[in-house]
């Protein structure tokens, strides 16, 4: 019997293309914290000792595009050429300006806050899964773990000689549904030029892999590879380009989901790409933890200037124990799909609210972040919506 396997990657936040999100989601907090009002759209590229900031913003907020820059990337830990990129030693390049007139006019002329027009046409996907305990799928959820704690374990000294570029890889085995397994997991992490290599590769194994599977409740014996071209020296904006919007299904669901193309970093609430794939993920998740389905996609689709969803889609790849015009009804009774009405009720605009921390590691099923979308309040309602129907 062929095996029936699903397979997600992760990244950390030393990979140039999310150093680029991180820089661009940072300048986006900044904006915001003194101008809530702001129109951001920034977009980063970083090469070999160079950041060049671009886009359209539109804010009364005095910014230090250079300074966010390379506190960014200090924090990161790219401190020296040698390493990926040196926070004090890189050209920054701020080619950033303001937003199209015609855009603005579309989200803001003579509406009410809650009935604000939509930043741009598009469509966004929504996804949850009763497979986890986060509604996530797991080999995304496992692959961002791991590059998650192997950062915090370079961060805090102990695992030693790592740099801050990694990436994950996680295989899992569906062949039979009532005892999922790890297949194989593969990670790849930047190192220093000299260093035990084995020693290296048992860290990752023995501190890294196993206890994160250990913290799923699944096997241990699975198969793995650590650094397989053998040497991962030269990482970060030096081994390769970053820009913003690359890692589009590291940021969702690693691809057990559809993505409607839009990028989330460096973008204000107004873009719908960002706000309704937030919103999206909030009613997919709320309807499978109310037992609509077990598996369950939501697709909202604007159009620019225009507040209420042009249409709203389910999916439920079999799984579902309602039908799916009564589960639409619930979307429409218990939902409310306005770009406007969804910054106001997740608070998308408040200063305390920092994008930047959405930035790495997903934006979707996140533990260790209270993230308003992720709330499961509206579980109750549809459940009794759905007995009394």
């Amino acid at each position: 019997m062929n095996k029936v396997l699903f397979t997600s990657e992760s990244v950390s936040e030393g990979h140039p293309d999310k150093v680029c999100d991180k820089i661009a989601d940072s300048i986006l907090d900044a904006c915001l914290a003194q101008d809530p009002s702001s129109h951001v759209a920034c977009e980063v590229f970083a090469t070999t000792e160079y950041i060049l900031l671009g886009g359209e913003i539109t804010t009364k907020a005095r910014v230090d595009y250079e300074g966010i820059t390379r506190r960014v990337l200090r924090d990161i830990g790219y401190t020296s050429p040698e390493i990926g990129i040196g926070a004090d030693t890189c050209r920054i390049d701020n080619r950033i300006k303001e937003q199209s007139p015609d855009i603005a006019r579309g989200i803001e002329e003579n509406k009410s806050e809650l009935d604000m027009g939509a930043g741009d046409q598009g469509i966004m996907f929504g996804y949850a899964t009763n497979e986890s305990s986060g509604y996530m799928p797991l080999a995304i959820s496992i692959a961002h773990k791991l590059v998650r704690t192997a950062t915090a374990n370079r961060k805090k000294g102990l695992f030693l000689h790592a740099r801050p570029d990694m990436k994950s890889q996680v295989t899992i085995d569906y062949t039979d549904p009532e005892h999922v397994r790890i297949d194989n997991v593969l990670m790849s992490c930047q190192h220093d030029e000299y260093c035990d290599l084995d020693a290296f590769k048992r860290y990752v194994h023995d501190e890294i892999m196993v206890p994160v599977a250990e913290s799923f409740h699944l096997n241990t014996d699975f198969a793995y590879l650590i650094n397989p071209t053998g040497r991962f020296c030269i990482g970060g904006p030096m081994g390769d380009t970053g820009l913003t919007g690359r890692k589009l299904i590291v940021d969702t669901y690693g691809g057990a989901a559809r993505h409607g193309g839009g990028a989330f970093s460096g973008k204000d609430p107004s873009k719908v790409d960002r706000s309704a794939s937030y919103y999206a993920r909030y009613i997919a998740k709320n309807l499978v933890a109310a037992g609509a389905a077990d598996r369950l996609e939501v697709q909202l689709a604007y159009a620019i200037g225009v507040s209420h969803p042009m249409s709203i889609g389910i999916t439920t790849f079999g799984t579902k124990h309602y039908s799916d015009d009564l589960v639409l009804k619930a979307i429409q009774t218990f939902f409310d799909a306005r770009p406007g009405a969804i910054i106001e009720q997740f608070s998308l605009r408040h200063p305390s609210f920092r994008y930047a921390d959405t930035t790495n590691y997903g934006a979707f099923g996140r533990p260790d972040l209270d993230l308003p979308w992720e709330k499961l309040d509206k579980v109750d309602e549809l459940k009794a919506f759905f007995a009394k129907n």
